[in-house]
């Protein structure tokens, strides 16, 4: 069956993807990369991603790798495996290009917890001081930013500014609350987190490093200051990546989302990664928003070329500005 546009657009509005079935015979990694050859696309993809799509893509990163991926990419079409935010960001960067995200239902807890228009007023209580967000946040908090920081940039961003400027820290009050006790600082912390981080239990995690005492306990500054306290390391996505892959160590508690452990063990086969488990009855901590994307929803967004991330020309450039000055922070500490 060949769709026409108002039945893709329908179905894109109705679901947030465009929903059919594709055939199962279908050799979804031949036909990906056939289409990645014919619309000069390229296909960015978040650790967290399921294994599939991330070794599908074209580059695998956190958030400040994917930024600056998206940001020198020569493609005519972005596919972006991640959530809302990332497409976003891509587009930002990328005005004239066009920027697909396989499911647009694929959002943040995070980012959903800051909405502009609540911290627009939360901005205006505190007029002497900048704002400094994470960058897993929307355009419209980005556009209301100073500066956008990752989670392998915040502190170096944070110490670089005069000890006395007064800030804002957005959205993430657990990576805010982590870079104050580094840096000494006390940042005005906006009530945000992230699901994923959120709920790993403090009991189960004891009793694991109690069943594996050899392991090194590692973990994301997204999750609470209580199991940050555990942490034998404590980095951004990347930075445990590489934590893992240079130790010499051979077992490890892995702290957060399970997607990365793909990249860890393909890394590192001989070492085994267990991960964090969370205060529910799952024995892993997957996030139900990168989740959403699978490999067949990837292929129908590359052939119909929908769902596209369309953006508003004036919300673009006063979202640009703090993305670039991050970048340029970025250069100057020598991280790209």
């Amino acid at each position: 069956m060949v769709a026409n546009e108002a039945e893709i657009l329908g179905s894109v509005a109705k679901n947030g993807f465009y929903d059919i079935d594709v055939d199962p015979t279908l050799d979804l990694f031949a036909e990906i990369n056939r289409l990645k050859k014919e619309k000069n696309a390229v296909i960015l993809a978040h650790y967290y991603q399921e294994p599939d799509i991330q070794d599908i893509a074209d580059y695998i990163g956190d958030s400040l790798g994917l930024a600056q991926a998206a940001a020198k990419t020569d493609a005519k079409m972005i596919v972006f495996a991640g959530v809302h935010f990332m497409a976003e960001t891509a587009k930002i960067l990328n005005p004239d290009k066009k920027v697909l995200l396989p499911d647009l239902n694929a959002g943040c807890s995070l980012s959903d917890s800051c909405p502009p228009e609540l911290f627009a007023r939360f901005k205006a209580k505190y007029p002497d001081h900048i704002v400094i967000s994470y960058i897993n946040c929307s355009a419209g908090i980005k556009a209301l930013s100073d500066i956008i920081c990752t989670s392998g940039n915040a502190s170096q961003i944070v110490n670089s500014l005069p000890q006395d400027q007064k800030i804002i820290f957005a959205p993430d009050k657990n990576l805010g609350a982590y870079i104050n006790k580094q840096s000494g600082r006390e940042m005005v912390l906006w009530n945000g987190a992230c699901m994923v981080h959120e709920i790993f239990s403090l009991e189960k995690i004891t009793r694991l490093k109690e069943r594996h005492p050899n392991a090194k306990f590692i973990a994301h500054p997204e999750c609470e200051e209580a199991v940050l306290a555990l942490a034998d390391y404590i980095g951004s996505t990347t930075q445990l990546l590489k934590y893992t892959e240079q130790s010499d160590l051979n077992e490890f508690i892995v702290a957060t989302e399970t997607g990365i452990l793909h990249q860890m063990q393909k890394a590192s086969p001989d070492k085994t990664f267990i991960p964090a488990p969370p205060d529910n009855a799952c024995a892993c901590n997957d996030c139900p928003h990168m989740k959403r994307n699978t490999l067949e929803k990837l292929y129908l967004c590359m052939k119909y070329e929908q769902p596209e991330i369309i953006m508003d020309e004036t919300l673009r450039l006063a979202a640009k500005k703090p993305i670039d000055r991050m970048m340029d922070l970025s250069r100057q500490f020598g991280l790209i």
